[in-house]
């Protein structure tokens, strides 16, 4: 393998994809060489991408549809796709990128469920099921061995980011019970996308805060019940409401669950400290709590807890940015864990503060 890899992005007009470019071209061992977006097929990235203007070998790059019959000679082109599409929209391309050699990070949900059955419960009939065995979800504090040589990366969402990562030492230390789990995340408004919708319209969205999809009826509560399951060893179900918050990036969720009889914030804690070594979460230390402000543009996570004693309840929280560990920057780390590169290389640790 070269030690510098030839990186393709489809999808690279939105907001992940474009935060792909960001955090790409910041890299020292990948190349971005490729851009597709069929909506905006023919306009230069710079166009797509303002940010990107000025940036010699960036703004010059023109998207191009993306056509799985001719997939082969684009793996020729390339060593790494990463492919930010909608669910859906993922599958035909990621599965014929994969026929055609190429290694291929997904940032869409088609390939984090691991049961056929699940997935079509929650989002329909599956285009490539035989993928589904094959795809490793790219959460590397939690599979960091499955990660290794990975050529179908599956990149976990945002919400399952933020809501798995504090809850995961929990489950796997037997903290806490495992039933009556609660999920409370708020999120920015970036995490619906670049399209449009009256939703995320700015005057609607700036001073207003809603819930939506509620009582199980979110599609990413299948996500984290998939993963805390496998920490629990149990089959869980969780209560999950997802939030929307007046910001542009971040999420902040808030997960509760009954402590066991001897289980203190500080053993949460050091359980969390212990499963995450290497990674790039940060457990804050004694009544310190997270801030959406803190992680802005960072691909770090930053986890707490508190234990309520009066109700038997431990508070485990966790802030990230949406598009960064949320998205981007953990399919970057994904791809780092797979080639056996550190989590961190070519990633920003520090958040923009302001």
């Amino acid at each position: 393998m070269p030690s510098t890899l030839r990186v393709g992005i489809v999808g690279a007009g939105g907001y992940t994809g474009a935060e792909l470019v960001r955090l790409v071209h910041g890299h020292p061992r990948l190349d971005l060489v490729w851009v597709a977006a069929n909506q905006r097929a023919g306009q230069k990235l710079a166009d797509a991408v303002p940010t990107v203007r000025g940036i010699s070998g960036l703004g010059e790059l023109v998207l191009e549809s993306f056509d799985p019959q001719k997939a082969a000679k684009t793996a020729e082109r390339i060593d790494v796709a990463f492919t930010a599409l909608p669910h859906g929209a993922s599958t035909l391309v990621v599965r014929s990128l994969v026929e055609a050699g190429a290694r291929v990070v997904d940032l869409s949900a088609d390939f984090r469920l691991k049961n056929r059955d699940t997935y079509a419960a929650w989002y329909g009939d599956h285009g490539a099921p035989e993928l589904l065995g094959k795809a490793v979800y790219g959460l590397p504090e939690l599979h960091r061995s499955e990660l290794l040589g990975a050529r179908l990366i599956a990149a976990p969402g945002c919400y399952p980011t933020s809501s798995i990562l504090p809850l995961a030492p929990l489950l796997a230390q037997n903290l806490v019970e495992k039933h009556g789990i609660i999920i409370d995340a708020k999120s920015g408004v970036s995490g619906a996308g670049r399209s449009p919708g009256p939703a995320y319209h700015y005057p609607e969205a700036a001073e207003g805060m809603r819930p939506y999809k509620v009582a199980g009826k979110h599609r990413h509560t299948s996500e984290i019940e998939q993963e805390l399951s496998l920490q629990a060893k149990a089959d869980l179900r969780v209560v999950f409401t997802p939030q929307l918050a007046p910001m542009n990036r971040g999420i902040l969720t808030c997960t509760y669950a009954t402590a066991r009889p001897g289980t203190t914030a500080e053993s949460c804690r050091e359980a969390a400290k212990k499963l995450y070594q290497g990674g790039l979460v940060t457990v804050l230390e004694g009544d310190a709590l997270p801030d959406t402000l803190w992680v802005r543009g960072s691909a770090r996570a930053h986890v707490a807890y508190a234990l309520d004693e009066r109700a038997g309840v431990v508070l485990g929280m966790c802030a990230i940015d949406n598009l960064a560990k949320g998205a981007s920057a953990q399919a970057v780390q994904a791809l780092n864990a797979s080639m056996e590169w550190p989590d961190a290389l070519g990633l920003p640790e520090v958040g923009m503060f302001p």
